[in-house]
């Protein structure tokens, strides 16, 4: 069946290879982030998301397969752009704790991409009838909501590490909550 690229299935297909650069550009940057990071638990996650990836990339080829389609042939600016900040970050001279919670923040902006990319294409998948892709897809984007959560939770303490070793203590106000009370007084909010 020939697919024109001004229909639903061109653009599913187009951004399933988007999503594929996206997740083979990972592969790369994964295992440079691993080596960067001070914190043995977070070294250890990216390489076991590095792993996970690679389970990206052959979902992704098996729907390729299936379509009779190639994978390749579209550059994903959007990652690029993602992964050439996180080696920015990683060039910056912070160190230890703090590195890695510059790290995790970098990470987070590629996983919450991610997240969109195939929340997308798992609704294309829906409404183009294709039941095991949008399967395979939604295993995925389980799997990258997760490692969003794994993420955040080891910040939690990256981040407690990377202030001094303490998070706010109670009752300080920050400088964005005085700005807001008097804001909340005018308006008669409690």
């Amino acid at each position: 069946m020939a697919v024109t690229k001004n229909s639903l299935r061109g653009l599913y297909i187009d951004q399933l290879r988007d999503i594929y650069n996206a997740e083979k550009q990972l592969t790369k940057a994964l295992p440079k982030m691993a080596r960067a990071a001070s914190s043995e638990e977070l070294s250890v996650g990216f390489t076991e998301h590095l792993e996970q990836t690679r389970g990206h990339v052959e979902r992704l080829e098996q729907i390729f397969e299936a379509l009779g389609e190639r994978p390749s042939g579209k550059k994903c600016t959007g990652m690029e752009g993602l992964v050439q900040e996180g080696s920015a970050v990683m060039g910056e001279d912070f160190e230890g704790s703090v590195m890695d919670a510059a790290i995790i923040s970098a990470a987070q902006r590629v996983e919450h991409y991610e997240i969109a990319a195939y929340g997308a294409v798992c609704a294309f998948a829906d409404l183009l009838g294709e039941s095991e892709h949008s399967w395979l897809l939604s295993q995925t984007l389980q799997e990258e909501k997760a490692t969003d959560d794994k993420l955040t939770e080891l910040s939690k303490q990256i981040n407690a590490e990377a202030n001094g070793g303490s998070e706010q203590v109670s009752g300080e106000v920050d400088e964005d909550e005085e700005e807001v009370e008097p804001v909340r007084r005018r308006r008669g909010a409690a």
